[in-house]
């Protein structure tokens, strides 16, 4: 057992609780997949991650990703907070302003601008409509008439999202969905509904990696901008928001800036110390 050092931070937040919980366990090294796993339950967050030396060449750093079901390659509040707790801890980026981080999906840049973190959405790995069965279990799944269903999309960037399309606001946040139905599906699900403050609201449905709904997602976002900027129906700067119907105020804010979309939020301190592991 090793005293590590630990932070807990809340990301996609101004004010502490209102997004995205994120556990960070730093000096990993000798934790084992069974170690890390037995962990990310017991923390019974979404993501915790575990912090380690790079060893692919230009990465500061390399982070391992666990959910309480099991390990994701990319995911995109871990992503943020983790170069956050990072830094925090002494990290110094090989360049002025970048940090780049190595995952299981490989290198991924993040910026520091604004007051805030925000790293480059990943390419997609898939993309496209889903056939018809599997778009019938998600409409089911979710509880929606199929006209409600503006569109659909594979936005497949590590997590394996299904993203849907509703009409307003109301309809995403009204949402009940039936988990058992959903099987091991991953919906996003969007409404591009201008409020004056945000242009779009989200929500994230992924029971089987044992979290029923993530409350902010930066993967999912990261997607959704791919899809719905190159699709002309958002525009190249907005802000989503996520995590409404859970009691949270989670704001994403997506910018188009030549080839890259960045996708950011602010990250709070919530807890830091250490943890015997």
């Amino acid at each position: 057992m090793t005293v590590r050092r630990f932070h807990q931070v809340d990301v996609f937040a101004a004010e502490a609780t209102k997004g995205n919980p994120l556990a960070v366990v730093h000096d990993a090294q000798g934790l084992d997949d069974t170690q890390m796993a037995a962990f990310a339950r017991w923390t019974n967050l979404s993501e915790t991650t575990f912090l380690l030396p790079p060893t692919e060449a230009g990465a500061d750093y390399r982070v391992r990703i666990f959910t309480p079901g099991g390990e994701l390659p990319f995911a995109g509040h871990p992503t943020l907070g983790s170069a956050w707790a990072w830094l925090q801890a002494g990290g110094t980026p090989r360049e002025a302003g970048v940090v780049v981080q190595q995952c299981g999906i490989g290198l991924v840049r993040l910026r520091q601008a604004g007051g805030r973190l925000a790293f480059a959405a990943p390419p997609l790995l898939r993309s496209g409509p889903a056939d018809a069965a599997t778009l019938a279990q998600a409409v089911r799944a979710l509880g929606v008439a199929a006209e409600d269903v503006v569109d659909h999309q594979w936005v497949v960037n590590g997590p394996e999202w299904l993203a849907i399309r509703l009409r307003t606001r109301a309809q995403v946040l009204a949402l009940k969905p039936d988990m058992v139905a959903m099987g091991r599906l991953k919906l996003g699900v969007v409404a591009v509904d201008d409020d004056g403050e945000t242009a779009a609201e989200v929500r994230a449905f992924v029971p089987g990696v044992g979290v029923d709904e993530d409350p902010v997602t930066g993967s999912l976002n990261a997607g959704l901008a791919l899809w719905l900027i190159g699709a002309g129906v958002l525009p190249g700067r907005y802000v989503a928001a996520q995590g409404t119907a859970l009691g949270r105020a989670g704001r994403v804010h997506v910018e188009s800036d030549g080839d890259t979309v960045w996708i950011g939020g602010e990250v709070t301190p919530c807890i830091a110390g250490s943890v015997t592991l």
